[in-house]
């Protein structure tokens, strides 16, 4: 007479048990670093496009943790930073930055002259996946690339007004860039290398510094204009600045399978609009230093050439591999190789 009650009560157990919702794996924080603020088109691009794909694609498995404008390390810092693995997951690595552990990855911003939006992007992410000699460097450092960002073209920001390229010889100008630093030499230039800071302002107010050769967004962003209203741009005028966006190699090896593919998923994406996107904010700047009363002229193609030319990139190219050869980077010669091809390739 017991048994159908007790048999009633296994039926109801068992059935509460199959209602109940299944485990729900806990959600993975993935703590990022960046040494630039947010609002720029680079790192609103990662947090709103790429961050949020990643969150998407994994069912919300993975949340992004972000900090920006160096608050867990700056710039110098950052590959030792996720290297390790203790304060950030993952963050922006600078290859100019970093040029004692990247050496080859120097090799980008050798070019005067190159592609810009899709093709940029294009261009990137076929030399990281058909290159091996980057992805190496990456792995000597315990990490693994999960993006690639990339920036603008070069601009000539002057504190006098410049009918063509030509008119910078004899004057000083100021790049970052050891690669630019031979190319405004070879053209004629004075070279000055110093610190970024209000020295650089008041240089160009005293006139012992006539321009600046530096990145377009940095040069819109950091107010330049203000004091070096005459700017020459060209969408082809290649910077070569990447921004590899890493991961500590431990970290990713623990991620799950359906993870990882969920983080290649949301680059494929991102990659998708990066192209795009670009394009569509440095018009909007350059429309932005027109309102404000810049003196900002796109060079014709011809002009290109001719810069492209006079900076004889070539033999600066053939003698920083032979110092690199001398240091024991014995792979530089074919890397510069490889990637010359790769140009010639995305710009015909």
């Amino acid at each position: 007479m017991q048994r159908k009650p007790l048999a009633r009560k296994i039926l109801a157990v068992f059935l509460t048990m199959m209602l109940m919702p299944t485990t729900v794996s806990a959600v993975q924080i993935l703590k990022y670093s960046d040494h630039e603020p947010l609002g720029g088109m680079r790192t609103s691009f990662i947090k709103n496009v790429f961050f949020t794909e990643i969150e998407k694609e994994s069912h919300g498995r993975l949340k992004v943790d972000d900090h920006w404008n160096s608050e867990l390390a700056r710039s110098y810092d950052a590959l030792g930073v996720v290297k390790e693995g203790k304060v950030a997951d993952m963050a922006i690595v600078v290859p100019e930055y970093t040029a004692k552990e990247f050496p080859l990855q120097q090799i980008f911003i050798s070019f005067p002259v190159g592609p810009t939006g899709e093709k940029q992007v294009e261009f990137f992410r076929k030399a990281y996946a058909t290159i091996p000699e980057f992805q190496a460097e990456l792995a000597k450092q315990n990490v693994v690339n999960i993006f690639l960002a990339t920036g603008y073209p070069v601009a000539f920001f002057s504190t006098k007004p410049l009918s063509a390229l030509g008119d910078i010889k004899g004057t000083k100008w100021r790049s970052a860039s050891f690669w630019h630093q031979d190319f405004l030499k070879n053209s004629g230039a004075v070279p000055v290398s110093m610190p970024w800071g209000e020295g650089i302002y008041d240089a160009l107010k005293a006139g012992s510094l006539d321009g600046l050769m530096v990145n377009v967004d940095s040069g819109f962003e950091l107010n330049v204009h203000k004091m070096a209203p005459n700017v020459l741009i060209s969408k082809d005028l290649w910077l070569g600045h990447v921004y590899p966006l890493v991961m500590n190699k431990d970290t990713w090896n623990k991620l799950a399978d359906q993870d990882k593919q969920a983080i290649q998923r949301a680059a494929q994406k991102a990659y998708q609009t990066l192209g795009s996107v670009m394009d569509s904010s440095f018009d909007g700047m350059v429309n932005e230093l027109r309102d404000n009363g810049v003196a900002i002229r796109e060079l014709k193609p011809d002009e290109v050439k001719h810069w492209e030319t006079a900076t004889h990139y070539q033999d600066v190219q053939s003698k920083w591999v032979k110092e690199q050869e001398s240091k024991g980077v014995k792979d530089a010669g074919p890397v510069m190789n490889k990637v010359t091809v790769l140009m010639n390739e995305t710009m015909k």
